[in-house]
């Protein structure tokens, strides 16, 4: 959520920005300020009528003392008058800051000035590209087929005990899942990565302290009974971890992983790009989440892309980074960098992480605060990464590593599975 005050200062900076993302923003702006302005006048009326009845109350008080009875009642009349219209002053107070959160709660992050324009996912910028594309044998098949020619996951088992979207993973695939997670979650501790086990539903409040809600409501497994919401990504709760907290600079830099299953409708999403692992309801990621000094952030994210590169050089992947253009980034983002491994069955790129720094989008909605060193109050800058997301990293390993008689295991995972080929 951008800052009120920043709103108040840059109006018209802020627009040209949001332009990036294909927004005219100037009527949402607007329509803050207007109500900004609504609540502040309510506020100052508020705060008169307040001045006033106490200034009476004590009046009355002094009256009553010195024997003027007819005097004090008078007067009481006129302060059972300002409690009534204090009391409307306050409604009228609390709806219109309501909906002036609402209104905030709809406009998106300021990207970074390095976003390139663009519209959508085509106009994004390569920036890096890295290892060989392997050429695979004539016959080579993707990983769905390579999946039911192993037994290793069963895409159909999952159809009749859930629904499509939820695959099971058996035997080999099974063991190659959790050697990935266990893979990835010690190279993040040796990043100095804290490991987290986080629940993997949430409150309304989480959801909107990391801005799911209410841009992605639609997009989330809402379960109704209770009001919560199954998380679709790590992201969620380990960010809210501190929300509401007020740390000191000493603090920075705070380091999570955590691993969960995440959970996603994925609604409207049809066609052969989704067949197999490409999208999936429910899947397995590993995240980290960074709470930085405003300072320090960029360098934060920076290290946090190459950590991701080491382990895809590790994996030995073909891999590429993009700098995601306006139209492409995130509601809650300011800058994110993409990650995608080439599928060579598929022929395709497949985005396997994001990294991104939210600045201060995501601490304003958290109230997530540090105390500078002169003792004021500042938002912490808030960043995530995908390291990594598990059914595409697993696509790409499966069909890159295929060979005529099996699938070979990636070296660095042979200790973690106990086994070096699927066959």
């Amino acid at each position: 959520m951008l800052q009120l005050q920043n709103i108040r200062e840059n109006q018209e900076s802020i627009i040209t920005a949001l332009k990036k993302r294909n927004i005219d923003a100037a009527p949402m702006l607007s329509k803050v300020l207007e109500l900004d302005e609504k609540r502040r006048s309510i506020q100052t009326e508020l705060d008169a009528t307040l001045a006033e009845s106490n200034k009476l109350s004590k009046e009355i008080g002094m009256l009553f003392k010195t024997g003027k009875a007819q005097e004090a009642n008078a007067l009481k009349e006129k302060t059972a008058g300002l409690k009534e219209a204090s009391k409307k002053l306050g409604d009228d107070l609390n709806t219109t800051a309501d909906e002036l959160q609402q209104q905030l709660y709809l406009i998106p992050n300021v990207p970074h000035e390095s976003v390139p324009a663009g519209s959508s996912e085509e106009d994004n910028e390569e920036i890096f590209k890295e290892g060989d594309i392997p050429t695979l044998f004539e016959g080579a098949l993707p990983h769905w087929e390579l999946a039911k020619k192993y037994d290793i996951i069963d895409f159909e088992l999952g159809v009749k005990i859930t629904g499509a979207g939820f695959p099971v993973y058996k035997g080999k695939g099974a063991r190659l899942q959790r050697a990935l997670i266990s893979y990835f979650l010690d190279k993040n501790a040796e990043a100095g990565y804290t490991e987290m086990q986080v629940p993997l539903m949430v409150n309304e409040d989480s959801g909107y302290g990391t801005g799911q809600l209410p841009d992605k409501e639609g997009q989330m497994y809402h379960v109704q009974a209770d009001d919560l919401y199954l998380i679709p990504t790590a992201e969620v709760p380990v960010t809210n971890l501190h929300r509401g907290d007020l740390l000191a600079e000493s603090d920075f830099p705070i380091k999570y992983t955590g691993y969960t299953p995440c959970f996603r409708r994925e609604a409207g999403s049809y066609g052969a790009h989704v067949r197999g692992l490409n999208r999936l309801h429910q899947f397995d990621k590993v995240e980290i989440v960074r709470l930085e000094h405003p300072d320090n952030s960029y360098q934060a994210l920076d290290e946090m892309v190459e950590h991701v590169k080491n382990i895809l050089r590790e994996l030995k992947l073909p891999y590429r980074i993009l700098r995601l253009c306006g139209g492409d980034l995130g509601f809650t983002s300011a800058l994110t960098f993409d990650f995608e491994v080439f599928s060579t069955a598929q022929d395709r790129w497949l985005e396997i992480s994001s990294v991104s720094n939210f600045e201060t989008f995501q601490a304003n909605r958290l109230k997530l605060r540090y105390k500078d060193e002169n003792g004021k109050s500042q938002l912490a800058h808030t960043l995530n990464g995908s390291s990594l997301a598990l059914p595409r990293v697993l696509a790409g390993i499966l069909e890159n590593y295929q060979t005529d008689s099996g699938i070979k295991i990636p070296d660095v995972l042979v200790p973690y599975c106990g086994f070096d080929t699927i066959d």
